[in-house]
């Protein structure tokens, strides 16, 4: 296996239909291959509108069963163009049981695996607590972290809100993941001026490119483009920022998209740093395992 890995992330707005973006994806898919790329990052729930910002009912009928339609048609682009897809979608488990779902379909046109997001948030615009169940705390898994077998190694696909939790990060690492990847779709409140806009955006490379260096991992992050108004007025609604990006072993930027762009990152990724980097900066060999024990409490209360 080659030690450098050519990978694209495919940031977009919005389409107006599933089918629609499904053919958006696959002409983009096409073009990357003709680059020689051998992974494509999509971002998160990249077939509909961003369905959150709003509770409804009515938005469980845009869930789809795996295998389904749409990891079908991205197993067939896969298998046609000899390359590794990450997939994010909105599954349906079983009546009343619905996960926000990563699918990594191999180049062979199998789904190589799963990953269902484990992290949940629910704030304002973000009510995602709504739709999705946790993915399950497998102990056979590694608690759920567990990275994705593929012809191209092991990838540690994780989902949006987990991005935030060094945990994840951390077990997927010791897991024996050789990439971090997160499908995300993140945005602004329009009404944030724009100096706590900038905070929100810096804080949020900043806790990924950590995630790179504390695991000595490189990292890639795949986000939505563009203005989503909110069903529940024209006026509100969430401005997603781009700024997708990949990352090496050390946090350093290789790439990263516009803000307001549909933007197609693509970028080489030598997997050989990571054991050099690991070489130097040793955290796996000097972590004190014997005293994170409280880590698994909720809080550590004082008497």
């Amino acid at each position: 296996m080659s030690n450098v890995l050519k990978v694209a992330a495919i940031q977009h707005e919005v389409k107006s239909s599933p089918d629609q973006t499904l053919r958006y994806l696959t002409k983009k898919i096409e073009a990357c291959a003709s680059q020689g790329v051998q992974l494509v990052v999509l971002q998160e729930l990249h077939n509909t509108a961003y369905f959150c910002q709003t509770e409804s009912v009515a938005n469980f009928d845009l869930a789809e069963s795996i295998p389904g339609p749409s990891s079908e048609h991205l197993a067939a682009v896969a298998k046609e163009h000899g390359l590794v897809i990450v997939s994010s979608l909105f599954e349906r488990r079983a009546p009343g049981l619905y996960h926000n779902t990563a699918v990594v379909l191999d180049k062979d046109g199998s789904i190589a695996g799963t990953f269902r997001k484990m992290h949940i948030p629910d704030d304002p615009g973000f009510y995602e607590k709504f739709y999705f169940t946790p993915g399950d705390a497998d102990p056979e898994k590694h608690n759920g972290f567990a990275p994705i077998n593929t012809s191209l190694g092991k990838l540690g696909v994780l989902v949006c809100w987990d991005q935030w939790y060094p945990e994840a990060a951390r077990l997927m690492a010791l897991a024996g993941a050789e990439l971090l990847i997160y499908p995300t779709a993140i945005g602004w409140d329009p009404a944030d001026d724009q100096d706590e806009q900038q905070r929100q955006l810096d804080a949020w490379m900043t806790i990924q490119r950590a995630h790179a260096v504390a695991n000595g991992l490189p990292v890639i992050v795949c986000n939505r483009t563009g203005f989503e108004a909110s069903p529940a007025s024209d006026a509100e609604g969430t401005q997603f920022w781009g700024n997708s990006f990949i990352s090496g072993p050390q946090g350093e930027l290789l790439s990263q998209a516009p803000t307001e762009e549909e933007y197609v990152l693509i970028t080489e990724i030598d997997r050989e740093r990571t054991e050099n980097v690991r070489r130097i900066w040793p955290y796996l060999r000097d972590r004190r395992v014997d005293a994170y024990a409280n880590l698994t409490k909720r809080y550590i209360d004082q008497a």
